[in-house]
């Protein structure tokens, strides 16, 4: 055997030894973005400018899927702004319910929401009242973070109490927590913009009883006008046109620069401040990409919406079924409102993330937790019995199983798959619930729901309209969830094609 032929075969061409195939690259690589040319390693101008092409549109797109809850809760910021609430003492209300003309995610019709928006910049720490009977509220910062609970599931308890909300930064003195024996329930957000929105239950089916509470209890003013607070407004916003939706379009990027540019620079991580930087969003500097850099983010941020329309309404996770032979879906997947998968193992669940955001608003932990009796608990359905998306040309039947696991009562709402906000129908509630409407019950307690663009007839009172040509989805709400809920003894059936 000649040893020195056996080497020299074993050789990599140009190398003095052989070296690992796996950490060479070919002159030419194909590539689902096309051909990649190198030369000995090195792309040529071609291949560079293609890839750095694909790496910022990547870039595009995960700005987009991390910083959803940031343009969230920036477009309910421009929302108040529309409807004249520019102060903290100025709250939006809907006196006669959340109606289908707002455009809302995910919002419901069956309690009375009382929404304010704090500007700790401008106000420092602020004092947030909440009256007695005060349904779930919570306090939520700018990247759409929980801050903390007010009201029957806040450490108040339903009992009323004062919360005090710092700003970041703060070096002025803070008043004593409750715990501490002070007079205020004290938390310090990482942002200066927080959205507190508050939820009253309806009486008899009115809202009356939980707008007088607000109106008569509600109360939020600076810490340092505790003296002399401003008397608060209340705007009423039923019936009324207008958007709290992010963008989805290449204004999502120009929504997101307002917001690093007004909040302190660590309200988010290195990592995810660096994500935004790589497409020209940083804090101090003006976003003014060149016309490469602009088509890149139009192209990017379409990819994006698509990517979490897909992960909203095709969702792959298998942690997201509720039951396993039922197409309902959970709103927090893997059960963590921090999305952390309840240990943090696996690191931040993105996808679990985007997949609530994109749907929906408000980030407490009471949504995600078990709370026997108390708060409330979502299953999202966007496909039939069958699997396929729901179509307002045709008719579907819900079957609603006797004794629902609710202590209060179960509600019904169906949304329009663009907007995720209220489908616009005939009925300007495209809903149904067990008490403020009068169900027609089976004899065996049962209710059946009927969907579609006409009435059954005879089926007049459980019928919620949809609109030909337009997809929808919808959401079972039960407020005050009881055990069989939770070990799913009790199961809603699946949505059914009625051929």
């Amino acid at each position: 055997m000649n040893t020195r032929t056996t080497i020299a075969t074993a050789i990599t061409p140009g190398f003095n030894e052989k070296i690992p195939d796996e950490i060479m690259t070919p002159d030419k690589v194909e590539t689902s973005i096309g051909t990649l040319n190198f030369a000995d390693g090195v792309p040529d101008a071609e291949t560079t400018q293609k890839l750095y092409d694909n790496l910022d549109t990547f870039r595009a797109v995960e700005t987009f899927l991390n910083f959803v809850p940031a343009t969230s809760l920036e477009g309910l910021r421009l929302g108040h702004i529309e409807r004249g609430a520019t102060e903290s003492n100025q709250m939006l209300i809907f006196e006669e319910l959340l109606d289908s003309n707002p455009l809302f995610l995910t919002g419901n019709t069956e309690t009375v929401y009382c929404l304010g928006l704090l500007d700790l910049e401008k106000d420092g720490p602020t004092v947030v009242e909440i009256p007695p009977g005060c349904g779930p509220g919570t306090c939520d910062d700018a990247f759409f973070r929980f801050v903390i609970d007010m009201g029957l599931p806040g450490p108040d308890r339903g009992e009323g109490g004062k919360y005090l909300i710092v700003p970041p930064g703060y070096e002025g003195e803070v008043p004593k927590d409750k715990k501490d024996g002070g007079e205020y329930y004290v938390a310090h957000s990482r942002s200066y913009v927080n959205w507190v929105p508050l939820r009253g239950f309806l009486v008899d089916g009115k809202p009356d009883a939980a707008v007088k509470m607000f109106k008569d209890g509600v109360k939020i003013y600076p810490l340092s006008k505790a003296d002399n607070p401003p008397a608060m407004e209340f705007i009423n916003c039923s019936k009324e046109v207008f958007n709290t939706i992010h963008a989805n379009n290449y204004k999502f990027y120009e929504e997101l620069d307002h917001v690093i540019q007004r909040e302190p620079v660590d309200f988010i991580d290195p990592e995810l401040r660096g994500i935004a930087a790589a497409i020209g969003l940083v804090k101090g500097k003006e976003f003014a990409p060149d016309e490469r850099m602009k088509k890149i983010l139009t192209d990017g941020v379409a990819i994006a919406n698509g990517t979490a329309r897909a992960i909203a309404f095709r969702n792959r996770d298998l942690r997201s079924k509720i039951f396993e032979d039922r197409q309902w879906t959970s709103g927090f997947i893997g059960g963590d409102y921090r999305w952390l998968g309840g240990d943090g193992l696996a690191g931040r669940d993105f996808d679990a993330r985007t997949f609530f955001f994109y749907l929906a608003t408000v980030n407490t932990p009471a949504m995600a937790m078990k709370m026997v009796g108390k708060g409330s608990q979502y299953a999202l359905v966007f496909v039939d019995k069958d699997g396929e998306p729901f179509d307002g040309s045709k008719n579907y039947k819900l079957h609603i199983p006797a004794n629902a696991p609710a202590k209060d009562f179960w509600s019904v709402v169906v949304y329009d798959p663009q907007t995720r906000s209220e489908l616009q129908t005939s009925q300007p509630f495209p809903s149904k619930n067990n008490t403020g409407d009068k169900l027609v019950e089976n004899a065996d307690g049962s209710v059946d729901l009927y969907f579609g663009p006409k009435a059954p007839e005879g089926k007049e009172a459980n019928w919620i309209a949809t609109v030909p040509e337009k997809g929808w989805f919808t959401c079972f709400r039960l407020y005050g969830p009881l055990e069989p809920w939770f070990d799913k003894t009790w199961r809603p059936g699946d949505i059914e094609l009625v051929k």
